[in-house]
């Protein structure tokens, strides 16, 4: 989607040097860049070189503003990554998906259907679903009954959601993923040593703006709810167990497993490989590292710290830990 430079600046809140007029229609690393893209620079060292691209355009911050003579207009901000990213999003050519129902979907005669909804090719939607205007219900995705799904979602290909789930609005859902699906609770009978499945009959509700990613799986509650917050973002690959509760504006990155009735609060970052175990609770803003362990009934406390290893700690004391080890070892 073309724009011109005086447009974009107006829609990023940013001061432009330079001329407005110049079109631009997309974004690009500084090495691919073309006549027509934007960049971006954050570091006053890497200036010159982001200058000496073929871009049209760069969005910099405050440091590039006293440049003599820029060979290229500028687009001033606060937080150029963070402008880039929004200037992607709003010249990136929308997606042309139809409305309407496709001939190949069942769709019960009970679900209700919002204006402007998109059900593709072999989708199946079951008795009491509800699903609010200009949601996207991607190929052969299965929804069970009683589902409802807010305004502007998209659930991309093969997406599976289990009865009694519910999503707000502007939900992204990638392919693959399972919602809503039985957690993995088991009582052990002592006389037989067999395991019988403790009931799992709760639900599952994910809040506005929250995305999942492929092939990710959210557990319902067993007799509660599991609750992922607004605003949160969850990578591929990722498990949430059953009674999870996950805070506003978290982040988890791929193949994290979280175990049942942990409690995960507002603005946590929870790196790849992460391993949660059952009734933990991770505090508002902490950091755990790829590949940290947390044992049950754990609380992990400490806005802006990094925690690593297993247990997680914070990173000071493992890596004093490591140093502690690695002189002993000369002294073998």
């Amino acid at each position: 989607m073309q724009r011109n430079l005086k447009d974009v600046a107006a829609y990023l809140h940013a001061r432009l040097i330079g001329d407005g007029q110049l079109p631009v229609s997309g974004v690009a690393s500084v090495q691919a860049a073309q006549v027509g893209d934007l960049v971006f620079v954050e570091d006053v060292k890497y200036l010159q070189k982001t200058l000496a691209s073929k871009a049209t355009a760069i969005i910099a911050g405050g440091f590039a503003a006293n440049h003599v003579k820029p060979s290229k207009p500028l687009l001033i901000v606060a937080h150029p990554r963070l402008a880039f990213a929004r200037a992607a999003e709003w010249l990136a050519p929308r997606e042309n998906a139809v409305s309407g129902v496709d001939a190949s979907a069942v769709v019960h005669p009970e679900a209700r259907l919002a204006e402007g909804v998109s059900v593709e090719e072999r989708v199946v939607i079951r008795t009491g679903v509800e699903i609010g205007a200009h949601s996207l219900i991607g190929a052969g995705c299965v929804l069970g009954p009683d589902v409802q799904i807010g305004s502007n979602c998209r659930l991309y290909p093969n997406v599976t959601v289990y009865p009694g789930t519910t999503l707000g609005n502007r939900v992204v859902v990638h392919a693959g993923a399972v919602l809503g699906s039985a957690g993995f609770g088991f009582v052990r009978d002592p006389k037989s040593g067999r395991y019988e499945k403790f009931p799992q009959l709760g639900r599952l509700v994910i809040e506005d703006d929250v995305e999942i990613g492929a092939n990710s799986t959210v557990a319902r509650g067993a007799l509660d709810l599991t609750r992922i917050r607004r605003g949160t973002k969850i990578d591929n690959l990722v498990h949430v167990g059953h009674n999870v509760q996950i805070g506003e504006d978290v982040v988890i990155a791929a193949q994290t497993g979280i175990s049942g009735s942990a409690v995960v609060h507002r603005n946590v970052i929870i790196g790849g490989q992460v391993g949660i175990a059952d009734h933990v609770r991770i505090e508002e803003g902490a950091i755990l590292g790829a590949q940290s362990g947390i044992p049950s009934k754990k609380v992990i406390r400490g806005k802006g710290v990094v925690f690593w290893g297993t247990p997680a700690r914070p990173i000071r004391q493992y890596l004093r830990e490591l140093a502690v080890l690695a002189r002993l070892r000369k002294h073998e």
